[in-house]
């Protein structure tokens, strides 16, 4: 992916927390499932080891999507991770079709590399 060496802040928190993120900085009252928060590439340059941004899931949100599709949560919490990896990297999925395909291909190819083929279905 090209950043190898950086580090990336990951931050599980609840729906408060998230609810209260998501309204200070993106004015909406509400939980999501995750928020990426990326340095700009000023600072970025005086910080070693260089780091990306800071990943904020929560854990409330992401338990409620797992189960509503039957799936595990610690699984929900991993692709929400790589989701939020992906956009401090630049992936967008709100712009055009092809590049929310982009970045839906690039979720699953990772995702891929964590679950074992048993656990694909």
């Amino acid at each position: 992916m090209g950043c190898e060496g950086q580090e990336v802040n990951i931050v599980i928190v609840d729906d408060v927390e998230i609810t209260r993120l998501n309204c200070q900085y993106f004015h909406r009252n509400r939980p999501t499932n995750v928020i990426s928060f990326p340095l700009a590439a000023d600072d970025a340059a005086t910080i070693n080891p260089p780091i990306l941004g800071d990943v904020v899931i929560s854990a409330e949100t992401a338990k409620r999507q797992s189960e509503a599709v039957g799936g595990e949560t610690e699984e929900e919490v991993l692709f929400l991770m790589i989701h939020g990896i992906l956009h401090l990297l630049g992936y967008d999925h709100v712009g055009s079709r092809d590049e929310r395909r982009k970045m839906e291909e690039k979720e699953r190819e990772l995702f891929s590399l964590f679950i074992s083929p048993s656990r694909r279905g």
